[in-house]
């Protein structure tokens, strides 16, 4: 699980604690010991299709190869995101429309306009970029519908890291791709699954490329490969020599970069940002139509951190070295434990936004205001556009935030119950929401579907091979493959003339 127990340990110190246990949910959550029981979660991801423009390695869907095809139809689809605001906490959460490749599923515009329709404030698609580098048009029709943004699958800087997906110009692909969604508005999550030996040695470069161009990436979501889907079938020696784990992750960005990014001191467990669920579920008040999206995962499912950035001159530094973000999470408790009403606890917490600061260590010209903005929305409420740094920001601002993420994924070989029942990532399906690593991991999906694929030398499943045809004896000769010879059932004149054609008369 980790190379490095001392930063291990210090994560697992920080994790927040769980969200509230699920209620009213037996539709939804019914999945034996793998079941979900706590939070509504952060990111809802829900299939299309497990068809894909793409067949590469590595895949947590094993798409175009599993034998089937799913693609759930439209009602299928309303049905799932129904259910996903049927049960409580209720909460906003990120839909994220998965596959296969989303995109292409002849559901995918009407899919993001009825999650938008239903009070859904974020809807993302996870996708390999083809058809949104294809056609501007298709991107800024996904982004009329109710498109947020993307995760993007982004594996380096070059041709050379993108190769192992077996496109000839992928990358040129990731670029335009990106060009396009940010002429329509659209912010792009880089999402970047980590081989040792494979792409590991380039993750600082992926780093330096989302700082280059801020103005239209906003964060970077790395995640250490996880043996499912066309994974799972690996030998050992493979295995071993392609783990890669967070502690590693954390270790090689310090390396690469050269920077003054500390792993003991700049990193944080991701259920640590639900400190600000609790606190913004109070300023918003119980008649509120949401509450604020909460991420209390297990803390070893996932680590972040937040790099301040100058787009003018592409310096960076990371946000905790000059803001005691450990003490700001513990002043939020107390804060929200005390419950002092609206305008107190709103002066209280921008009192410890400014007692934690340090303003010796900040980059020269950063102004305290955008750590304001950044840990004191603008807004109470959680599906409001004042909160959305994308929307908000301007072209006068100088800085922007990049958020670095690390997940990583569970496989047969790191499965933790514990994780499961607690997850923030939740497939939405016709069986209900099962947890990502459950589902990745399990059989269900790799056997069940609309209808099957036979290729790859897969055979059909017959009752019987028993037939009353009549068939040609079939031979090879020397000149190659030859039929009809010594054929009982020949005429003479037909022997006279295949003796012909065979002595080449």
């Amino acid at each position: 699980m980790s190379t490095n127990p001392d930063f291990s340990r210090r994560i697992e110190s920080l994790f927040f604690g769980r969200d509230f246990k699920c209620s009213e949910d037996k539709d939804v959550h019914h999945h034996g010991t793998s079941t979900i029981k706590f939070g509504r979660g952060a990111v809802l991801t829900v299939d299309l299709t497990n068809r894909c423009n793409m067949m590469c390695n590595p895949c947590f869907m094993d798409a175009n190869q599993v034998g089937y095809v799913h693609q759930p139809e439209f009602e299928d689809i309303k049905a799932i995101l129904d259910r996903a605001v049927s049960f409580k906490p209720r909460r906003q959460v990120i839909v994220l429309f998965s596959g296969g490749e989303p995109t292409i599923s002849p559901h995918f515009i009407d899919a993001v306009a009825y999650a938008k329709k239903i009070g859904f404030y974020r809807v993302m698609a996870a996708t390999n970029g083809i058809r949104f580098a294809q056609s501007e048009e298709f991107t800024r029709q996904a982004h009329d519908a109710g498109l947020h943004g993307t995760y993007l699958q982004f594996d380096g800087t070059s041709e050379e890291k993108n190769r192992h997906r077996g496109v000839g110009n992928l990358f040129d692909v990731k670029l335009q791709a990106i060009e396009n969604m940010a002429k329509v508005g659209m912010k792009t999550t880089l999402v970047t699954t980590i081989v040792n030996g494979v792409n590991n040695d380039g993750i600082g470069s992926i780093v330096d490329f989302a700082i280059r161009n801020i103005d239209k990436i906003q964060t970077i979501a790395f995640q250490p490969v996880s043996f499912t889907g066309r994974d799972e079938d690996i030998d050992d020696q493979t295995r071993y020599a392609h783990r890669y784990t967070l502690s590693q992750m954390v270790q090689d960005l310090k390396t690469q970069l050269n920077a003054d990014w500390e792993p003991m001191r700049d990193w944080f467990p991701l259920s640590s940002y639900s400190a600000f669920t609790s606190v913004m579920d109070l300023l918003q008040g119980d008649d509120a139509p949401w509450g604020w999206s909460a991420c209390n995962c297990h803390p070893n499912c996932g680590i972040f951190t937040l790099l301040v950035v100058n787009r003018r001159t592409h310096e960076f530094t990371p946000l905790y070295k000059f803001f005691d973000y450990e003490q700001f999470i513990r002043d939020v408790a107390v804060i929200t434990d005390t419950a002092r009403g609206r305008t107190l606890t709103a002066t209280q917490l921008a009192l410890s936004i400014m007692r934690n600061y340090k303003a010796d260590k900040a980059p020269k010209g950063f102004p305290i205001s955008q750590i304001v903005s950044l840990f004191k929305p603008s807004s109470q409420r959680s599906d409001s556009d004042r909160n959305d740094r994308m929307k908000t920001r301007t072209d006068k601002d100088d800085w922007r935030v990049l958020c670095v993420e690390g997940m990583w994924f569970q496989d047969l070989w790191t499965y933790d119950f514990r994780r499961t029942e607690m997850c923030v990532i939740p497939y939405g399906t016709q069986e209900g929401e099962i947890s990502f690593c459950a589902y990745n991991t399990a059989e269900w999906h790799k056997t069940r579907g609309r209808h099957e694929i036979f290729a790859k030398g897969k055979k059909v499943q017959l009752k019987t091979t028993q037939h009353h045809l009549s068939l040609p004896v079939i031979q090879s000769t020397a000149r190659g493959a030859g039929c009809c010879s010594d054929n009982p059932g020949l005429l003479e004149k037909d022997k006279k003339i295949l003796e012909a054609v065979r002595s080449g008369r």
